[in-house]
């Protein structure tokens, strides 16, 4: 079970950096008639929300754990 500690780390890992590090979202509204279109098309950058990043370090440790304990 040495593959279940190593992926609770990445896992772990990513839930710290979801705190800090914004993900790029792109929004595209617009009028399409007839074969004209107008459009905009913006993009965000937002953090997820922190639950997310908790729920990411809660499942990270208990697969580090869970992955440490099968070991012994």
């Amino acid at each position: 079970m040495r593959a279940l500690l190593w992926i609770g780390l990445i896992v772990l890992l990513l839930g710290i950096a979801s705190f800090f590090v914004a993900v790029p979202q792109k929004h595209e509204e617009g009028v399409r008639i007839g074969g004209a279109s107008i459009g905009v098309q913006a993009t965000t950058h937002d953090k997820l929300p922190p639950w997310v990043g908790g729920l990411l370090v809660g499942g990270g440790i208990v697969m580090m754990v869970a992955g440490g304990a099968a070991r012994r």
